[in-house]
């Protein structure tokens, strides 16, 4: 069994996901990464797309996110986003993240200019 390390997947509404993994990939704009225990320290600003989490437990978790940034210091990943939602699988996620992009663009549109 692989060693874990705590993850906090958060957005300004709520807590999306909390728990040990041993696994987090994400998307960075430098690219996909795969983070594990004891990487390096690091941080980096999250992309539109899924972000998979594989907790202590085997069970994976698939989460859609717009925007943000991560973290990784002391076995400790914390994903601050703009916005996140759990979905069933990584399909879901990337198109949950294309629909959050989305919104927040016709929300954007949609402010008046005085």
């Amino acid at each position: 069994m692989a060693k874990s390390f705590q993850v906090d997947v958060v957005s300004p509404e709520a807590i999306v996901w909390s728990g040990e993994a041993e696994l987090v990939v994400a998307r960075t704009s430098d690219g996909e990464l795969g983070i594990m225990a004891d990487h390096e320290p690091m941080m980096g600003a999250l992309t539109t797309g899924a972000v998979s989490v594989q907790a202590e437990s085997g069970e994976r978790t698939s989460i859609g996110v717009h925007g943000g940034f991560i973290q990784v210091l002391n076995n400790q990943v914390t994903l601050i986003t703009d916005r996140a939602e759990i979905t069933e699988d990584h399909e879901a996620a990337q198109q949950v993240a294309k629909s959050l992009a989305d919104e927040q663009v016709e929300a954007s549109e949609d402010v008046v200019e005085p």
